[in-house]
């Protein structure tokens, strides 16, 4: 392994990392040298986000990314010394890990997951001291704008990666400590919680009856979030001021635009690791208010829906949860927000379709047209790429897409795809023979019959019409398994 490869390593084992312990004695002798790890601490290291069954106090069990306390791995912390189990070096071994595989662009520094390795192998020193005695400032984020499925710019901040790799250490002691209060009707950004579970959720309360629903849209929630009730929630659940001092000036950090440093007195950016337990933080307060009425509700991170029995009653919840987000200095998308029968309203991607057994999940025609829209990008005749090249765009991408929508239970739209997609496959490889004699002799050479091969010589033009007029035949289901093109079906 290279020293750029052991960049993980040299962040939080090789350079210079030390204890307080260690350095309190190293003042008292007033030594300069950076103690080494092996000689700060009294635990031999083990391999980052596992523990050594044959060393160390903890008991050895398996750990996720997200969902393990530092405080299991590390001794010598406080309970309430969150910083500190932050900064332990087996979290800060699996943060870094974590990071490293998200990948991510590079923040306002200009520096890489792979050159920040390089860079905090001689800074984590200075920057670790900043953190634990207060004086730390984060960098600006990056601000970056994506279009959006219905139209519009999605805002997204993009912090430099020494602040992800901060940001994902205090998540991973931070996550285990604060989301077992969360509400078991919460979804969206919680370990072993997806939306697949919230439409199964959402298809139980309309498989009962509950076939009305209320559909609240927040505006822009992630720029919207209020700093101090943000802070005033996470003050309830955590203790170490240190902590909530960093948090909020990861709050505060501002937006670099075009070169401009902008304040930022409100909102969350998306794209930090911490971004989307905060806004679980504040949003279960209206979690909780839903439970205490007893409402049938399933909330996705700001996508919250609530399943009634009548159109009166949803109007009256409506009104309800205006005036929980207004407390929240939140703001309702009226022109999103409905109170609506359930079929056909979308929901993570899904909606649901009335059948003989009550209700079914389906794909949602927005997300159709979407994939749709995407499959022609990579099918299109001016991409001047042969079947193999598409074939392998497609593998790319069709299996994430299946795997999402794996909970439709609509195996004939999922066929229709497939046999539109291997029909789009065709009419690009007319336009590729182009002319009539090109056809004919490529017809041939995939195994047609002259009279066949002269057929769709005979549709040089027509390629839509002419991709269902013979060359079906040679080109069958069978050629684009070989291929390699993946089913939807």
């Amino acid at each position: 392994m290279s020293r750029s490869e052991k960049s993980a390593e040299a962040v939080v084992v090789e350079a210079g990392y030390r204890t307080h312990k260690a350095r309190r004695r190293a003042e008292r002798e007033g030594q300069s040298r950076v103690v080494p790890l092996g000689e700060a601490m009294h635990q031999e290291p083990g391999a980052p986000g596992r523990t050594d069954p044959r060393r160390g106090e903890a008991a050895p069990q398996a750990v996720s990314d997200e969902a393990e306390p530092a405080r299991h791995a590390q001794t010598g912390w406080g309970a309430d010394d969150l910083l500190g189990q932050a900064l332990a070096r087996e979290n800060m071994a699996r943060a870094w890990k974590r990071v490293k595989a998200n990948k991510g662009s590079a923040g306002v520094d200009g520096r890489t997951v792979l050159e920040t390795g390089r860079y905090l192998g001689q800074a984590w020193p200075d920057i670790r001291e900043a953190l634990l005695d207060g004086s730390y400032r984060p960098q600006p984020v990056r601000r970056v704008s994506i279009p959006k499925p219905d139209g519009g710019l999605r805002e997204l901040g993009i912090p430099a990666v020494v602040d992800r790799l901060i940001q994902q250490a205090l998540l991973q002691v931070l996550q285990p400590l604060i989301d077992p209060s969360f509400s078991a009707h919460s979804h969206g950004f919680r370990p072993r919680r997806g939306a697949h579970g919230a439409v199964l959720e959402a298809q139980q309360y309309v498989q009962a009856g509950y076939r009305v629903v209320v559909d609240v849209d927040l505006e822009k929630f992630f720029d919207r979030v209020n700093h101090d009730i943000l802070m005033a929630r996470l003050a309830k659940r955590i203790a170490d001021k240190r902590v909530l001092r960093l948090v909020r000036r990861y709050l505060q950090a501002g937006i670099l635009m075009h070169g401009v440093r902008i304040e930022r007195s409100e909102g969350t950016p998306q794209g930090g690791p911490l971004s989307p337990l905060l806004a679980n933080v504040l949003l279960d307060e209206v979690d909780q208010e839903l439970e205490r009425r007893g409402h049938k509700f399933v909330r996705y991170a700001d996508d919250c829906n609530v399943y009634v029995r009548s159109r009166k009653a949803g109007e009256r919840v409506l009104r309800m949860l205006r005036g929980c987000y207004a407390k929240l200095a939140l703001k309702v998308n009226e022109a999103k927000t409905a109170v609506a029968r359930v079929w056909g309203r979308k929901f993570l991607g899904y909606c649901f379709r009335q059948s003989k057994d009550g209700a079914k999940r389906a794909v949602s025609e927005q997300a159709l047209h979407k994939l749709r829209r995407r499959l022609r990008q990579m099918t299109r005749s001016t991409c001047g790429r042969s079947l193999q090249q598409v074939a392998q765009d497609l593998r790319a991408y069709v299996p994430g897409w299946k795997a999402y929508f794996r909970l439709a239970q609509t195996p004939q739209v999922m066929a229709g795809l497939d046999k539109w997609l291997r029909r789009r496959m065709r009419v690009l490889q007319l336009k590729q023979w182009r002319r009539g004699p090109t056809m004919f002799r490529e017809a041939r050479k995939l195994g047609a019959s002259p009279e066949l091969a002269a057929r769709i010589a005979t549709h040089a033009g027509s390629w839509w019409r002419g991709s269902n007029m013979g060359i079906n035949i040679v080109m069958p289901i069978a050629y684009f398994d070989s291929l390699g093109v993946p089913r939807f079906s």
